[in-house]
C-alpha cells in the first residue's frame, strides 16, 4: 500500500515470506524510500520442510502439508493488512528436492503465485542486505560504537549456511555451503545427548565446509562478524541470560567467542528435556539448536573471530527491502 508518512516520503507496504528448511516466516512492513522500515507483523512457524530431504532427496508429503497450512495463514494476513506486493523466497530444502514441482504447485494454489526458489548467491545477498541495514541504530540502542566494516554476515539455516562479506558498497564475496542445523542433526547428532563421536563427526563436517568458504570468501578481511537467524539469536538469548525471548535485547548484542563456546558445549551436553525447558527456547528449535550452536562455535574458532554481533534482521528483511525498493 502506498501512503505518506508525516514528513511526506512515499512508503510501500509489502509482504515477504521466507521458506527455509526448518521454518517459514512472514514479514509485512511499510518500507520508505530511504531509512528503516516499520514492521506491521512478523510471524514464524516451524514446519520442518526439509524433514528427511538430506537422506531421501525428496520433500515429505506431511512436510509440504505443514507448510501449506502456515502459508495459507500468511496469505490471509498479507491480504488483510493491505500489502500490494508479496514475494516468497524458498531456499535450501526446495532447491535440493527431486519433487520440487510438488512444492511449487502447492505454493501456486495457496499463495496465487510461484515461489522464487532462489540461488545460494541471491540468498546470501538478501541476508546481507537485511542483516546490515540497521546495525548502526542497534549499536546506538546498546550504547556501543558502530560495528566496523567489512561485515562477514553468517546466516545459519536449517539446510545451508550463507557466508557473505561486504560493506556499504555491497557484497564482495559470498558462498553457501550445505551445513545447517537440521541437516547436521540428521547426519550426525542422534543421541540424547549426542555422543562425543557424533559431535566429532559433526565438527569435521563443518570444518570441511568452512574450507570451501575460505576458498572463495576472504574472511580474514572481516571487521565484524554478524550472525543472523534462529540458531544465532537463540544462542545469544541464552548467553544474555534472558528470562524470555526478547528480540529488542538480542538485536545488536555482542557475544564473545568464549561465551559462544560455553553455550554450545552446554546445549550439546543437555538432554532434549533440559533444552525444551530453557525459557528462551522455541519448541521448533529444541531438536536442532545443538547443531546450530556448534556451527557458530566452530566457525568463530576456525576464523579467529573474537565476538559475534547478533542481528534479528536477516533474509526476511532483505526480501522486503528489495521488493519495495527494487
Amino acid at each position: 500500500m502506498l501512503d505518506e508518512r508525516q514528513r511526506g516520503e512515499r512508503v510501500t507496504r509489502v509482504a515477504a515470506i521466507d521458506c527455509g528448511t526448518n521454518s517459514i516466516r512472514l514479514l509485512v512492513a511499510d518500507v520508505p524510500e530511504d531509512g528503516a522500515h516499520t514492521d506491521l507483523t512478523r510471524r514464524m512457524e516451524v514446519v520442518r520442510l526439509g524433514q528427511g530431504v538430506d537422506a531421501t532427496g525428496r520433500l515429505a508429503p506431511e512436510a509440504i502439508e505443514r507448510t501449506r497450512l502456515a502459508l495459507a495463514g500468511y496469505t490471509d494476513a498479507a491480504r488483510d493488512l493491505g500489502a500490494t506486493a508479496i514475494r516468497m523466497a524458498a531456499t535450501s530444502a526446495s532447491r535440493d528436492a527431486a519433487n520440487r514441482a510438488d512444492f511449487e504447485q502447492m505454493v501456486l494454489s495457496t499463495l496465487g503465485r510461484l515461489p522464487d526458489v532462489i540461488t545460494g548467491r541471491e540468498e546470501a545477498e538478501l541476508s546481507f542486505l537485511g542483516a546490515t541495514a540497521s546495525l548502526d541504530a542497534a549499536a546506538v540502542a546498546h550504547g556501543a560504537p558502530p560495528p566496523r566494516p567489512p561485515f562477514l554476515v553468517v546466516d545459519i539455516g536449517g539446510g545451508s549456511t550463507e557466508f557473505v562479506l561486504g560493506d556499504d558498497a555491497g557484497v564482495r564475496a559470498a558462498r553457501s555451503v550445505d551445513i545447517g542445523c537440521v541437516r547436521l542433526t540428521e547426519r550426525h547428532l542422534h543421541g540424547d545427548p549426542p555422543s562425543a563421536e557424533e559431535i566429532r563427526r559433526a565438527v569435521d563436517d563443518v570444518r570441511a565446509a568452512l574450507a570451501q568458504v575460505t576458498a572463495e570468501v576472504p574472511v580474514a578481511e572481516a571487521g565484524t562478524l554478524v550472525g543472523v537467524a534462529g540458531s544465532v539469536t537463540t544462542v545469544a538469548a541464552i548467553a544474555l541470560g534472558l528470562p524470555a525471548y526478547d528480540p529488542v535485547a538480542i538485536h545488536g548484542s555482542r557475544i564473545p567467542v568464549a561465551t559462544v563456546r560455553e553455550v554450545s558445549e552446554d546445549l550439546l551436553a543437555a538432554t532434549r528435556e533440559r533444552r525444551a525447558a530453557m525459557p528462551v527456547m522455541h519448541p521448533g528449535r529444541v531438536d536442532v539448536i545443538g547443531a546450530g550452536a556448534l556451527i557458530l562455535r566452530v566457525l568463530m574458532d576456525e576464523f579467529g573471530l573474537a565476538e559475534v554481533v547478533v542481528s534479528e534482521h536477516d533474509i526476511l528483511d532483505g526480501i522486503a527491502l528489495r521488493l519495495a525498493r527494487g
